[in-house]
C-alpha cells in the first residue's frame, strides 16, 4: 500500500513541477489578469482626451464670439441672446447640441467687480436646469464677462472613473472671457 501511495505521489510531482515550466498559454492567462485595468485606464484616457477636447472647442467659441461684444458689432445690431446662439452654434455644433448651450453674458463697470466663476446650476423636478441666464451687451469703456456653459455627458468607466460632478452623469463644461468692450 505505502509503495503504491509512494508511486502516486512522484507521479503527481512530476506532473506538478512539469506545470511550473509549461509556457504554453502563459500570455493568454497573464493579460487575462491584466486586462481588466489596461481596459479601464485606455478608457479614462480617452474620455479625458475628449473631454479636454471639447472644452477647448467651448473656449475657442467663447472667444471668437466675445469679439462680437467688444468690438461693439453686437450692441449696434442689438442681437438678441437667440441670435447670438445662432451666431455662436456654427462653430460648436460638431460637438455639442446647440439647444443645451447656455449663454451668460453680464456687464460690469471693472475687472474688480466682474465675477468669472462658474454659476451654480439649479435644477427642477425632471432634472432640467431652471437658471435665468443674464444677457447684458456691456456699453463702451464697461468690461463684459461671456460664458458658455454646457453639461458634458459622460461615461462611467470601469472601476470607478468617472468625471461626472452633475446629476445625470454629466459634467460642467464651460467657456470664459471677460475684456473691456472697446470704444465704437
Amino acid at each position: 500500500m505505502f509503495r503504491n501511495l509512494a508511486k502516486y505521489f512522484r507521479r503527481r510531482a512530476r506532473d506538478i513541477s512539469r506545470f511550473c515550466f509549461a509556457q504554453h498559454g502563459a500570455t493568454a492567462v497573464e493579460f487575462a489578469i491584466i486586462a481588466p485595468a489596461f481596459f479601464a485606464m485606455l478608457i479614462a484616457i480617452l474620455e479625458t482626451t475628449l473631454f479636454l477636447f471639447a472644452q477647448q472647442n467651448l473656449q475657442t467659441a467663447v472667444m471668437q464670439a466675445g469679439r462680437l461684444f467688444m468690438t461693439g458689432s453686437a450692441q449696434n445690431s442689438a442681437m438678441t441672446q437667440s441670435q447670438f446662439l445662432n451666431t455662436v452654434c456654427p462653430t460648436v455644433q460638431a460637438l455639442f447640441n446647440c439647444n443645451n448651450l447656455m449663454i451668460n453674458v453680464q456687464s460690469y463697470e471693472d475687472f474688480v467687480s466682474a465675477n468669472a466663476s462658474a454659476p451654480t446650476l439649479t435644477y427642477n423636478g425632471q432634472g432640467q436646469v431652471t437658471n435665468n441666464w443674464s444677457y447684458s451687451p456691456g456699453a463702451p469703456g464697461q468690461v463684459m464677462v461671456v460664458q458658455l456653459i454646457y453639461q458634458w455627458p459622460v461615461i462611467s468607466g470601469p472601476l470607478g472613473f468617472s468625471l461626472s460632478n452633475l446629476p445625470g452623469s454629466a459634467i460642467e463644461m464651460m467657456g470664459v472671457t471677460a475684456f473691456r468692450v472697446e470704444p465704437y
